[in-house]
């Protein structure tokens, strides 16, 4: 994660994109995050056939390799799985903009490094109308100073939370911002077995009925 986001921004002003729509119920049955970058989209980028859809955003030149997708309202609402936030990543995209997001996926994309950023819907349309211009479809987000600016120097501005601010600023994930508290964690459970040592006993009989 870096604070600065900077690239190709792709227009994709559908309401209610949902995380099935995100990601298909096909790409789910690996065992692993590999290859769900194929899976993003599926049924807007491919036709029935598997051929590209030459009318999506994501297949055309213009837009290719983007960086940031800048979406309808409600976008990733839905079922919570986790997929939809992986293969965004994997196909490369860094940041999305939307006025608003389905709750758990934002924070999935958050705690994993995938940058949401809500902004007012008059502000949504604005830059959507900049970068669904080819001319103009390259945009910067700064995850610290909280703005989105396009390439003719309009800025829009958002904020994200405290903590998730602090881990972008940092390039940090969710496992890297819990072991920032790893000391802090560690002295608690010092004094926790301190104040409690029959409970160290009580979790040696669970793991032995456990056969663990």
């Amino acid at each position: 994660m870096n604070q600065i986001i900077s690239g190709v921004a792709a227009p994709l002003p559908y309401s209610n994109l949902d995380t099935d729509q995100i990601m298909p119920k096909q790409f789910l049955r690996i065992i692993d995050k590999a290859g769900l970058d194929r899976g993003l989209l599926y049924d807007l980028r491919f036709d029935a056939d598997g051929a590209p859809r030459p009318d999506c955003v994501l297949n055309q030149p213009a837009y290719a390799g983007a960086a940031v997708l800048v979406a309808g309202p409600n976008f990733g609402c839905g079922s919570s799985r986790e997929h939809a936030v992986w293969g965004l990543m994997q196909y490369g995209i860094r940041a999305v903009v939307a006025a608003s997001f389905g709750e758990i996926f934002y924070f999935n994309a958050l705690n994993n490094g995938l940058l949401l950023v809500s902004l007012p819907p008059a502000d949504v349309d604005a830059l959507l109308a900049r970068v669904s211009d080819p001319a103009g479809n390259r945009v910067e987000i700064d995850a610290l100073a909280g703005t989105v600016r396009a390439g003719d120097g309009w800025t829009g501005h958002f904020d994200l939370p405290a903590r998730h601010r602090r881990m972008f600023s940092q390039g940090q994930d969710m496992v890297g911002a819990s072991l920032q508290q790893l000391a802090d964690v560690e002295h608690f459970e010092a004094g926790h077995w301190a104040r409690h040592p029959w409970m160290k006993d009580v979790a040696r009989r669970v793991r032995d009925r456990l056969g663990q």
